[in-house]
C-alpha cells in the first residue's frame, strides 16, 4: 500500500521475508526496485521507499473508529492474476489468531475474501481511507482459499509501527513487567467476583514498571 505520495509503502513482514531485491509494480505496469526502510516481524509489517513523486497514496483511516458491520473493501493481487477488489463487511474486533509468531495480534476480521497473494493489501472503508493491512486468512480445504475469515492488521497499530520505522528503522516496545491469564468461570467463583470481564495478573516481574506502579499478583 502506497501511504505517501513521495513513495512510502507501507507491506507485510512475511512478504518481504528474506529477499535481496523487492520489486513495486505499479497497476499502470512500471516498476520500481524498494529499499527496506524497516521491518517489524511482530506486528508482520514492513516499510519501504521507492524513489518516485506525485504517487496516488491511501490516507491512513481511524481503526478504533471501525465497527462490527461496516462495509470494507479488500484490495490485493490474489494468485498473481491482477489488482483485485472485493467487499464485505468488519467481521469482528480485537482478534488473536495465534497463527504465526506475531507477538502482537489485534486483527480485524473480515469476511471481504482474502486469498494468498492478499497479503499487504489494504483493507478500505467507504470513505477510502486505510483502516487494515491484509494479513492472514484461516482457510478450508487443501487449496487454502477464502472462507471469509480474514484478518487485517489495524491501521493505528499499522501507523504507530510505520512511524517508528521511518524514524529510526526498529520498533521500541514498553514492558509492563506483568503475566496475565483470562478470567474463566471458575476463576470468578473462586475468586468471588461478578463476571468474567477483565484479566487476572498472574506474576509480576520484580522491578518491573508494573510493581513500581504498585500492581499486584492476584
Amino acid at each position: 500500500v502506497i501511504v505517501s505520495a513521495d513513495g512510502t509503502v507501507l507491506t507485510n513482514y512475511h512478504v518481504v521475508e528474506g529477499a535481496d531485491k523487492i520489486t513495486v509494480s505499479m497497476s499502470d505496469n512500471k516498476t520500481f526496485e524498494a529499499k527496506v526502510l524497516g521491518t517489524d516481524q511482530p506486528s508482520d509489517l514492513a516499510l519501504l521507499k521507492i524513489d518516485a513523486s506525485n504517487l496516488p497514496f491511501l490516507n491512513l483511516g481511524d481503526s478504533d473508529k471501525v465497527r462490527v458491520g461496516d462495509i470494507v473493501l479488500a484490495i490485493g493481487n490474489p494468485l498473481g492474476i491482477g489488482q483485485t477488489v472485493t467487499a464485505g463487511i468488519i467481521s469482528a474486533k480485537g482478534r488473536r489468531t495465534g497463527l504465526s509468531d506475531c507477538s502482537f495480534e489485534d486483527f480485524l476480521q473480515t469476511d471481504a475474501p482474502i486469498n494468498r497473494g492478499n497479503s499487504g493489501g489494504a483493507l478500505v472503508n467507504l470513505e477510502g481511507e486505510l483502516v487494515g493491512i491484509n494479513s492472514q486468512i484461516l482457510s478450508g480445504g487443501p487449496n487454502g482459499g477464502s472462507i471469509g475469515i480474514g484478518f487485517s492488521i489495524p491501521s493505528n497499530m499499522a501507523k504507530s509501527v510505520m512511524d517508528q520505522l521511518a524514524k529510526d528503522g526498529k520498533v521500541h516496545r514498553g514492558m509492563l513487567g506483568v503475566n496475565i491469564q483470562n478470567i474463566t468461570d471458575d476463576t470468578a467463583r473462586a475468586l468471588e467476583l461478578k463476571d468474567t470481564s477483565g484479566i487476572l495478573v498472574s506474576n509480576v516481574k520484580s522491578g518491573s514498571a508494573a510493581e513500581k506502579a504498585g500492581v499486584k499478583r492476584g
